[in-house]
């Protein structure tokens, strides 16, 4: 059997946001430790994303955002740091950190379509805030959107993006909404930050299904929503490759949200979308509380090696 890739690089710790924010090294510190404490560890292929010297991601986040924007957090890098918002901070090694995470979910596509099977890309900064024009939200680069357009240069004609985060990724939507070949699922609590995800907000091309959450929202809403809405939505459009921007915040001990999902939900959507591919790469968005974090990373690679 075939072992499962974990793309992950310490490098991603390097990537400061200072004290007391929410999006810190530690979430990749409290994942990759309990995942290698898994009784099916020896299952995982861990291996370094591709570095900068051997690809510049740059010719694909500039597919995906604005000229002014990439040069805004280089140069707050090269400046030794500063803040796109008052969430968003970046540090002197954000910029090259940041496209270390592009190239990250990039080898996920390369590995998922190479085989046919799950990956997961373990990294950080996340990226589903990131608007072509601007960062927030923790956010500096749109990953899942720039992994969608990659993959549709390598020949793949459609592609989907499930971003179950427990906030709406109005940065991927804002960059795949008007692209006929990308389809962009959302499900996220409503009201809540950013403000954006109605579901009156369906694209261009009917490509976009915005599923709001009430606060208080657990599985058996969530499941009702998968299996009336997500899976109908996503087996209709056909994808030959499913990236799911795997938030983990919705979890009832997270404080960024007000929803009551548990780690072992994660596991039951996985399965889901295991039935409409095997396709799948799975790249890390949110999730702030470290335990119930680890415990859904676990839940969602164990339903793909079930």
């Amino acid at each position: 059997m075939a072992k499962f890739p974990l793309i992950y690089s310490e490098q991603f710790l390097l990537h400061d946001t200072g004290k007391a924010h929410p999006e810190r090294p530690d979430r990749l510190r409290a994942i990759h430790t309990h995942l290698l404490a898994q009784p099916w560890a020896d299952q995982l292929d861990q291996q370094e994303p591709t570095s900068l010297s051997d690809r510049d991601p740059l010719p694909w986040i500039e597919k995906c955002h604005d000229a002014e924007h990439i040069q805004q957090v280089a140069a707050l890098s090269a400046s030794g740091g500063g803040s796109l918002d008052p969430d968003t901070p970046v540090s002197a090694v954000s910029y090259d950190i940041a496209r270390l995470a592009v190239n990250a979910w990039i080898d996920g596509v390369d590995r998922t379509q190479a085989s046919g099977e799950p990956a997961f890309v373990l990294a950080r900064p996340p990226g589903h805030h990131a608007e072509r024009y601007r960062g927030m939200g923790f956010c500096l680069f749109s990953n899942a959107a720039i992994a969608a357009v990659y993959a549709l240069e390598q020949g793949i004609e459609k592609v989907a993006i499930l971003d179950w985060d427990v906030h709406h990724g109005n940065g991927t939507q804002n960059i795949t909404q008007t692209n006929p070949q990308i389809a962009y699922c959302s499900l996220h609590e409503f009201p809540h930050y950013p403000g954006t995800g109605l579901a009156q907000e369906t694209g261009q091309h009917n490509n976009v299904l915005n599923i709001p959450m009430k606060a208080g929202s657990a599985i058996a809403e969530y499941h009702a929503q998968f299996e009336t809405q997500v899976i109908p939505f996503l087996q209709a459009w056909q994808p030959e490759l499913l990236i799911i921007s795997a938030g983990y915040d919705a979890n009832e001990r997270d404080r960024l949200s007000n929803v009551r999902l548990q780690p072992e939900d994660y596991g039951t959507f996985t399965r889901a979308c295991l039935g409409v591919t095997r396709s799948i790469v799975f790249g890390l968005e949110g999730g702030y509380e470290l335990t119930t974090l680890a415990q859904s990373v676990a839940e969602t690679i164990k339903a793909c090696l079930d």
